[in-house]
């Protein structure tokens, strides 16, 4: 850059102060150095110097000062300016510029260079519009509260017109029509008002309460006939009792009420109640009722049935616990029917008999699954031993023709009265009631004893085990209705 420090075509502002003192301390010490000669290491060396002592120091000189902070202390004046100082102080020893230094030259333009014309703009190009700034607007305050007592009354608009008007503020003729001539008759008179009847009291007065009213639940209050089926499933029945479920059609819910009437019952007495699957067809009671913690069966106990028939006391109960299992709840045993169809055979009128009476010994009702063969030998022996028949149906037309049927045959073979006195459960597979129910109700109410009905219910829809305690309460409830009417006869 030539002319100045800045390079910029602006005059050079004074060096600083501290270059100044540099450039000094430089050429001073240059003027008093000596060049020393060259020598050789054979040239002898110079004789020492004598010392002379050393001249006494004068007064110390004083230390520059900085000056005032003006902007100006402290810098070298121009080249060819004399050496100014700004603000010091009187007797201050001022430093100059050094005249060995030389300031650059000034900047100057190459005369080649030519500038670009200026940018103009096409005529026929409209220019673009300046953007705006959309102005911000404050959101207006929301009105007070108390704008009524601050700015004074304003009326309020005037509320729709009742579309009753008419019949609540009587005919207005419309504008542009002429009122209706007044009627030339008198009004009629006004009607008295009724006597004034004498003031009542005001009630008196109700002193505040120190607590706070609270909400409290009550449980509903227990249907009577339930309770009273509870009542009867608690008495003692004498001795204890065999009830049969029999239809000879499948698929009629002997199965299911067999199992549901061992659990109402055990779950009223909690104890001494167990369901036995005498199917001779491979029933499924076992795999419906009780825990499977075993695979024994009623074969298993007929081979061991003349070691456990002499047992007596806790000792019979506990080897028979090995061959029943248990519900979930405790309430009630299950003895499973055999899988194999082959041992029906081995299911004579003699064992059915032997096994009946052990149970007997252990349990205080019996509820049994009939087969659908009503001329096998176990089905004939369960009958003759029952103390209470219950038949099975559901509303169709040919479960009931079943269930009539073996009615007449009981009465032909000599059991009318175990027919007569027997119960007819009407079980309901879908939700809702039709017309037929009602006429099975009112046919088998002629030809049994009573007639009992429980609802549908979903949680035995599937076929899976049966569970008392996942049933809704209205079944709950029928069922208990229903084993009630089966065991009254012998509750004492």
């Amino acid at each position: 850059m030539e002319g100045s420090e800045t390079g910029w075509g602006r005059p050079a502002e004074p060096a600083p102060r501290w270059r100044a003192l540099l450039d000094r301390a430089r050429h001073a010490g240059r003027g008093a150095e000596q060049p020393e000669p060259d020598r050789r290491v054979e040239d002898p060396l110079p004789p020492p110097r004598p010392i002379t002592p050393p001249e006494p120091l004068g007064p110390p000189e004083p230390l520059p000062r900085r000056a005032a902070h003006n902007g100006y202390a402290g810098r070298a004046p121009a080249t060819g300016q004399p050496e100014r100082t700004y603000g010091g102080q009187p007797g201050e020893r001022t430093y100059g510029a050094d005249p060995g230094y030389r300031a650059e030259g000034a900047y100057r333009v190459d005369p080649s260079y030519r500038a670009e014309p200026a940018y103009r703009p096409d005529p026929g190009h409209p220019g673009e519009p300046a953007h705006r700034v959309p102005e911000q607007r404050r959101p207006e305050p929301p009105e007070s509260r108390y704008s009524l007592l601050d700015n004074g009354y304003r009326s309020e608009p005037r509320p729709a017109e009742s579309r009753y008007a008419l019949l609540e503020n009587g005919y207005r003729p419309e504008a542009g029509y002429p009122a209706p001539p007044a009627s030339s008759t008198a009004p009629p008179a006004p009607v008295p008002p009724p006597p004034a009847s004498p003031a009542l009291a005001p009630p008196p007065a109700v002193a505040d309460r120190a607590y706070s009213a609270r909400a409290e639940w009550r449980p509903p209050a227990p249907d009577p006939e339930v309770e009273r089926a509870r009542a009867v499933l608690r008495r003692e029945f004498g001795s204890p009792r065999v009830i049969a479920f029999a239809n000879p059609k499948g698929g009629v819910h002997k199965t299911t009420a067999t199992v549901l009437a061992a659990a109402t019952v055990g779950s009223v007495r909690g104890r001494g109640v167990l369901a036995w699957d005498d199917n001779e067809l491979r029933g499924t009671l076992g795999l419906r009722a009780g825990s499977a913690r075993h695979a024994r069966t009623i074969r298993h106990l007929i081979t061991e049935l003349a070691q456990i028939e002499i047992l007596e006391g806790d000792t019979l109960l506990d080897r028979l616990d090995d061959f029943l299992r248990h519900a979930s709840d405790g309430s009630y045993d299950v003895l499973a029917g055999e899988e194999s169809p082959r041992f029906a055979q081995r299911l004579d009128q003699f064992t059915v008999r032997r096994v009946l009476e052990l149970l007997r010994r252990t349990h205080e009702v019996v509820c049994v699954d009939t087969g659908n063969n009503v001329e096998s030998p176990n089905w004939r022996t369960v009958m003759q031993a029952a103390d209470q028949l219950v038949v099975t149906t559901v509303p169709r037309e040919d479960a009931a023709f079943s269930a009539d049927w073996m009615l007449d045959l009981l009465h032909e073979v000599g059991m009318g009265e175990l027919a007569e006195n027997a119960v007819t459960l009407i079980s309901c597979p879908t939700p809702g009631r039709s017309q037929l129910q009602d006429d099975l109700e009112r046919h088998f109410a002629s030809r049994t004893r009573a007639v009992a009905v429980v609802p549908y219910d979903p949680a035995l829809e599937t076929g899976s085990s049966i569970e008392y305690a996942q049933l809704q309460p209205e079944t709950r409830q029928a069922w208990l209705r229903a084993a009630a009417v089966m065991l009254e006869p012998f509750a004492r």
